[in-house]
């Protein structure tokens, strides 16, 4: 087994979870297996109880394990299915040697963080390692393995330690150690200063921990003289030294190691030479470069809760890419906070209305008070409500995420009618499925008081319900989480053909709350369909409104499983109709598992031909243009 170590140093940020999966892919591309591990020095189990304000998204694996985003770009990157134990904390480490220490495993020894915490740390490393991931038997040939947090952190401190150990415990020839640093440009002549990394490689070796690898971030590729500075004081041979610089979307980060000859590097490192062959990114090279050069929008309005981080969606945002780029469209995302979109609320008014119907004095005041909340809610700040408006009318296709919490359900809810009303394309997951539920409910069966008890415990319309099984005091892992099967009720709905009208399909949970199964008929005799349930038939797992020309809410993620160039079928659908080619993708003949359909794939190896013929002149100056000016927020 061969182990790749990618580290971070100066600051946070730089984007090391890009670069582990593109080594992972470049590795992969080589005719290598390839595993990934990310290491999260954090005293938290798991990702699962974190605020995407302090962690971004979620990401949920098919063994229902919450896990740190970044093993989201290992899946995508490499095309593997990790596991919950391929993502290891400091709460995990520490819980497992607690563990065996009341057990006796230590027989009576004092347990300390050296050796047994750093021995623990080394122990899960080789172990998870060896598993496959790819679908194939037996261990994959390399581990890349990425270590979160910056150097210098005093919460790495044991992972740094074990890691040292670990490079001698497997040998020279199978650890390389691949660092990930800043070179800042601090004025407009370009001067690109070396020093801050200096300080990082310097820091890395007084910790035990050799690179052989610098991996520079930059606006600008390293000119020859700061690259012989990084040489000479890091002891780093030049053509050791990679830039990783500003590209139009990170799918072209792959290439830039393959054109820099790291994959080269590598294998020097790790005596590959006669084992590995040169990279074979053709395919790859062709989707980065097609997406580049797409430039007719899709606008899709992105109405949530925690639209100031795009990393709280950040696989709804590749899901979404992944489709636009299959369709040929350049996708334009519209964020929209729910609660800029919200009134007056039947929650807000009717505890005053109880408070002031008792006299007619009263309703004076209550016609006063629900005015102000009219007011207070639209017009104390009128221009994020207008501008909030003019970009759900100006989307091609409405998405409400998931999310948990009460603050800016309203929101969703006017999104959601909106385009069921204006036959606008809706793709609703998770709580976005139970929003739509809802909205029904209220608007079409006149149940005003329709809600969730997740918002309302105590509604007299209860459309959404906690899950029996659910817990309500321990947090941790209690969702109904992981990959489920869901069974289609009829191969005549969109979302089944969308599958390739498949009898079931299996796709990841993640969700406390579902639909109401005593409320369901109900809802489907006024025209509202669930086309996917559970295997009990009890549990609700896909929406539609046949007479729309897209309306879709899934209970699950299907974002977790889109993959560059397979993208998700409801993703793809909900693309499609939000550009006009929804018909092509029904009709386009056996879509498998999270797939391409044959017709869609054709049509995308057409396009990619031509983009083959593009000169090499052109796509250098294209891609010169990009390094140096703007890339509309989709810097690496």
């Amino acid at each position: 087994m061969k182990y790749v170590l990618v580290t971070g140093g100066v600051v946070s940020g730089l984007g090391k979870g890009v670069t582990a999966s593109s080594i992972g892919l470049l590795l992969k591309a080589c005719g290598l297996r390839v595993t990934a591990i990310k290491i999260d020095p954090y005293l938290n189990t798991d990702a699962g109880t974190m605020s995407p304000f302090e962690h971004g998204e979620v990401f949920v694996l098919d063994d229902g394990g919450e896990v740190d985003l970044d093993l989201g770009n290992y899946e995508r990157f490499m095309d593997i299915k990790l596991t919950r134990d391929n993502n290891i904390t400091t709460g995990k480490i520490y819980q497992s040697v607690i563990n065996r220490e009341r057990r006796g495993d230590y027989l009576g020894k004092t347990v300390q963080v050296v050796p047994h915490i750093t021995d623990a740390i080394q122990d899960w490393i080789e172990r998870v390692a060896h598993i496959p991931v790819d679908g194939k038997t037996g261990p994959a040939d390399v581990c890349v393995i990425e270590l979160g947090g910056t150097i210098g952190d005093i919460e790495s401190m044991p992972f740094i330690q074990a890691l040292g150990q670990f490079s001698y415990r497997v040998g020279a020839g199978n650890f390389c150690l691949v660092h990930v640093s800043l070179v800042p440009v601090l004025n407009v002549v370009g001067e690109q200063k070396t020093k801050p990394t200096q300080h990082s490689v310097r820091a890395l070796r007084g910790q035990g921990l050799t690179p052989n690898i610098l991996a520079c971030r930059t606006t600008m590729v390293l000119d020859e003289n700061a690259k012989g500075k990084l040489s000479q004081f890091c002891l780093i041979p030049a053509e050791n030294i990679i830039t990783l610089y500003d590209v139009p979307n990170i799918w072209n980060v792959p290439l830039l190691l393959r054109d820099q000859k790291a994959h080269e590097a590598m294998f020097k490192v790790l005596n590959l030479h006669g084992v590995a062959q040169e990279p074979n990114l053709e395919e790859w090279t062709c989707r980065a470069e097609s997406s580049d050069l797409l430039h007719e929008p899709v606008r899709i309005a992105l109405v949530g809760k925690y639209t100031c981080l795009s990393d709280s969606y950040l696989s709804v945002l590749k899901a979404l890419l992944h489709a636009s780029v299959d369709c040929k469209k350049k996708l334009v995302v519209d964020w929209i906070p729910a609660s800029n979109l919200e009134s007056a609320t039947a929650k807000e008014v009717t505890p005053i209305m109880n408070h002031y119907i008792t006299s007619m004095f009263y309703l004076l005041l209550f016609i006063v008070e629900i005015s102000s909340i009219c007011y207070c809610s639209i017009l104390q700040n009128p221009d994020a409500y207008k501008a909030a408006l003019k970009l759900l009318k100006g989307a091609d296709g409405v998405l409400v995420p998931g999310g948990f919490g009460d603050r800016g359900v309203q929101g969703k809810i006017i999104a959601a009618r909106y385009a069921r009303e204006n036959r606008i394309p809706f793709l609703g997951i998770c709580l976005g499925m139970q929003i739509a539920v809802i909205e029904f409910a209220r608007s079409v069966l006149g149940v005003q008081d329709a809600n969730s008890t997740e918002f309302d415990p105590h509604t007299k319309s209860p459309y959404i319900i906690f899950m029996p099984e659910g817990s309500k005091t321990q947090m941790g892992g209690t969702m109904r989480l992981g990959s489920r099967r869901t069974y289609f009720q009829t191969k005549e709905c969109k979302s089944s053909k969308l599958y390739g009208c498949k009898s079931f399909i299996d796709e990841r949970h993640r969700h406390r709350y579902e639909v109401n199964p005593e409320l369901v008929a109900r809802l489907e005799n006024a025209g509202l369909s669930f086309t996917g349930k559970d295997e009990t038939g009890q549990r609700m797992e896909i929406v539609e409104l046949p007479n729309h020309p897209y309306f879709i809410g899934a209970q699950f993620h299907p974002e977790f499983k889109s993959r560059p160039g397979k993208p998700s079928p409801l993703f793809l659908g909900f693309i499609g109709a939000a550009c006009g080619q929804l018909d092509a993708v029904l009709q386009s003949s056996s879509i498998v598992d999270n797939g391409l359909s044959k017709g869609v794939g054709s049509e995308i190896s057409a396009v990619n031909k031509a983009y083959k013929n593009i000169t090499a002149t052109k796509t250098a100056a294209y891609r010169t243009e990009y390094i140096y000016g703007s890339c509309n927020g989709l810097h690496f």
